[in-house]
């Protein structure tokens, strides 16, 4: 039985070992179809479940990893092939099941969807779990009635991979951008991406107000806490906020106030169970609508051995954009 790369963290008495070792299939899941992984990507949540500072890790040992992006090797599953290219985030892999730091994984067929024309993937993993939740914001927005007439939009942890494709996206379909951040020195970046304003996060990020001025019609928010419940006291009437991380605080010390007296809506953004049609538009939408120049702009690639120290660059919040994993 051929072996393969896995990226692997163990329970330890003191916490968990992290170690690339090598697998073979009988030490996969169980599942209808085997991918050979190629690409993969770097998200906050995968560096929780590297370094253990968040209990993500539900199964152990766990190969971490929530996006891949390969081929399939084997299939039972009606709607795929071995030779198909496919694309699968989320649905607890890296979690309650073994993910993508690895050159194989088994999975369900339901939770995989084809590679979308006019993108490789090396691309798809560019845009990853992070720049389909940016989809999955710009979407609830739309069907809130939301458009780009009708005034501002912001985005918090701008220099983050949610938040950059999120202005990508947005900018290419005519919205004012503000976007927020802690790293004034990423301004260009920003505004090469499509940002018409960038401001300092610590406009945000202290106690909110019930009621602040009205500044924006919408917004995207991977930050919640303190950020979050500002972006809301000063989202004007009728506007909405896409709620879709918790970088600085699962918490929300907010007010009824800007719901009950401007008519404010928040909207809870959900990539890992989100329904398949859900991600089939995400992804098409994608595939039409992001500028790959930008995509390239905002994307760096590493090695499968460099997984480990780019992990700890993204818990120290230095990475920029997105990272591509090439793992096969």
């Amino acid at each position: 039985m051929s072996t393969f790369k896995a990226l692997v963290v163990r329970k330890t008495e003191t916490g968990q070992s992290v170690a690339i070792e090598q697998w073979t299939d009988a030490d996969l899941m169980e599942g209808d179809v085997t991918v050979r992984v190629s690409h993969s990507t770097v998200n906050y949540k995968d560096g929780l479940a590297l370094t253990g500072k968040a209990p993500v890790v539900r199964r152990w040992p766990m190969v971490p990893g929530i996006d891949a992006a390969g081929i399939v090797e084997t299939s039972s599953h009606p709607d795929f092939r071995p030779g198909d290219a496919v694309v699968l985030n989320g649905w607890g892999t890296g979690e309650t099941h073994l993910g993508a730091y690895a050159q194989k994984t088994r999975v369900k067929g339901d939770w995989l969807v084809p590679l979308p024309a006019g993108l490789t993937a090396a691309e798809a993993m560019a845009i990853g779990t992070a720049g389909y939740t940016a989809m999955l914001s710009v979407l609830a927005l739309e069907r809130h009635g939301l458009k780009p007439s009708d005034g501002p939009i912001v985005v918090t942890g701008a220099v983050g991979g949610v938040g950059s494709v999120a202005i990508a996206l947005l900018s290419t379909a005519g919205w004012h951008v503000i976007a927020s951040t802690g790293r004034s020195a990423e301004a260009d970046y920003l505004k090469a991406l499509g940002a018409a304003e960038v401001i300092d996060r610590a406009e945000l990020s202290g106690p909110a107000r019930p009621l602040g001025k009205e500044r924006w019609i919408a917004g995207i928010d991977s930050v919640g806490s303190h950020t979050l419940a500002n972006l809301l006291a000063m989202t004007r009437y009728g506007g909405a906020i896409a709620a879709c991380g918790l970088a600085q605080g699962m918490d929300l010390p907010s007010s009824v106030a800007p719901f009950i007296l401007r008519g404010v809506s928040l909207l809870g953004i959900d990539s890992v169970m989100c329904p398949k049609p859900r991600r089939l538009e995400a992804w098409a939408r994608l595939a039409r609508e992001l500028d790959k120049r930008k995509l390239a702009a905002l994307t760096s690639t590493i090695s499968f051995d460099q997984l480990p120290e780019t992990v700890a660059a993204i818990m120290a919040g230095t990475i920029r954009g997105r990272v591509v994993v090439e793992i096969g």
